[in-house]
């Protein structure tokens, strides 16, 4: 016998995790939260689409969050989050890919929490994963890579200081999201810890949506390629040589831009 789907909970935040753009990959959990909430905050990633299941009253709250362009800083979207619950509104915090990898549900959250707001965490298909399968680059492979890493190309303070001796093993796939302005030093870091610059590398723009594009490159002309390619954020980057199978595997938009640079003797 089906038990009958709770709807939303007057005063409780729910952050939603809404996949990385393609709507069609958002959990039923999510679309049917998005479709109760009474009121949505809600960043430039994630949403298109997404809020044509909203209820035509449901209050729609942009706040921003584009690189280096915040609407509303942080702490403001934090504090907005327990006005809101205590004013007994059903609460969506909406936001692109996975709450929990790099898009800060930990630090929202941990608001909440604070301020004894009730919350659940909806995860989503993380950009990585998403962007990773829809540009035909597998982010595991048993001849290429034993190890997947996500890493940030865009710490808090601004900098990119990570650990690159890790980053830089065989092996391994790496994933950087935020990392479009500073691809030139990622690529730079691994390579000065050991990786060749023949070492294959991606970009991938939009993932998952009709603006989808895929730029294959290695870490010595990555840089190089993204910039003749004018991408820009939303974007992610993936190095490995799992890139090498994207041409035999790309099998999402056809008509979409799709550029391949390979090195030349």
């Amino acid at each position: 016998m089906n038990q009958p789907r709770p709807s939303c909970t007057p005063g409780t935040v729910y952050l939603v995790g809404s996949g990385p753009g393609d709507p069609e990959l958002m959990t039923l959990k999510a679309a049917r939260l998005v479709g109760a909430a009474d009121v949505i905050v809600y960043d430039h990633l994630g949403a298109e689409g997404v809020l044509d299941l909203a209820r035509p009253d449901a209050e729609k709250i942009y706040a921003g969050k584009e690189a280096s362009n915040h609407t509303l800083p942080q702490e403001e979207i934090n504090d907005l989050l327990v006005r809101l619950a205590k004013q007994g509104k059903r609460v969506v915090r909406l936001k692109g890919g996975d709450p929990f990898i790099f898009g800060r549900g930990g630090e929202e959250i941990e608001t909440l929490a604070e301020n004894g707001i009730p919350f659940e965490v909806v995860p989503g298909v993380t950009a990585a994963s998403g962007c990773g399968s829809y540009a035909g680059i597998p982010l595991t492979h048993r001849d290429h890579s034993q190890i997947c890493v996500f890493a940030t190309g865009h710490l808090k303070d601004g900098s990119i200081n990570l650990d690159w001796h890790a980053l830089a093993r065989p092996g391994q796939t790496v994933v950087f999201y935020m990392g479009i302005g500073g691809a030139g030093e990622i690529c730079q870091q691994l390579m000065a810890h050991g990786l060749p610059a023949s070492h294959p590398a991606a970009v991938v723009q939009h993932g998952t949506s009709r603006r989808q594009r895929v730029v294959t490159a290695d870490l010595g002309t990555l840089a190089e390629r993204i910039a003749e390619a004018g991408i820009r954020p939303p974007a992610l980057i993936i190095i490995g040589t799992v890139v090498s199978l994207q041409s035999k595997l790309a099998w999402f938009n056809k008509h979409a831009v799709s550029e391949h640079q390979t090195e030349t003797e």
